[in-house]
């Protein structure tokens, strides 16, 4: 497996927001974790992410043990639900940002920058400032920012459309491209039943911290 989690808790006191869970995704596939709010799903992905401690088990990503690695070395990207944009810069410096942390040469980044926004269609608003433009967009961008940094994964949390049916529409058909024609590895996390299913893929259910059904 790609990513495989094994035996993963997660207690906070006495409370346990991920019971003893495993599972494991090939390389290239999307999949669609999917439960109610309070399920636990969203601990997963933020402890794939690095972004949240793990109890215990162990998480594998192309067989490199990610427990003791940072965040940002994991080689992994995730759309955060507020997308995490910077209003007074343009949209070509926020999907820069990452990799001029990274301290990657201006014509790397520039390149990777305008290919991934001709990939995802925003290419006309690279100069704008994202207080300009518009909630569609932003989605956009936020995901443009992601996969200017080539990631192994893309972990994307139910809440990164905002509840608004038409953007999750638009972000379900961006990460099903991206993961058809990029072949990036997706991990989807949704409490809607319907949407899980639209992703015509693995889903695996989540209840009370334990995977209840995988579709596999």
């Amino acid at each position: 497996m790609y990513v495989e989690l094994k035996n993963i808790n997660k207690t906070y006191g006495d409370y346990k927001a991920s019971d003893n869970v495993s599972f494991g995704i090939e390389k290239g596939k999307l999949i669609g974790l999917l439960g109610p709010s309070g399920s636990g799903k969203t601990t997963i992905l933020r402890m794939i992410a690095g972004l949240e401690d793990i109890t215990s088990g162990k998480i594998y990503l192309d067989n490199t043990f990610l427990n003791d690695i940072l965040p940002r070395d994991r080689k992994l990207a995730m759309a955060f639900q507020n997308y995490a944009l910077y209003k007074h810069m343009n949209v070509y410096d926020n999907m820069a940002l990452g990799l001029k942390l990274r301290d990657l040469p201006r014509t790397v980044i520039s390149t990777r920058v305008k290919t991934a926004a001709a990939f995802l269609g925003i290419s006309d608003i690279l100069t704008k400032k994202i207080r300009s433009i518009s909630d569609s967009e932003r989605q956009r961008v936020a995901l443009g920012r992601a996969i200017v940094c080539h990631p192994k994964v893309l972990l994307v949390d139910e809440d990164f459309a905002h509840q608004d049916d038409d953007l999750r529409k638009d972000m379900i058909h961006d990460i099903l491209k991206i993961n058809k024609d990029l072949g990036i590895t997706v991990l989807y996390v949704t409490n809607n039943y319907e949407e899980a299913v639209s992703l015509n893929s693995r889903v695996i259910f989540m209840k009370d911290g334990k995977v209840i059904e995988d579709s596999m």
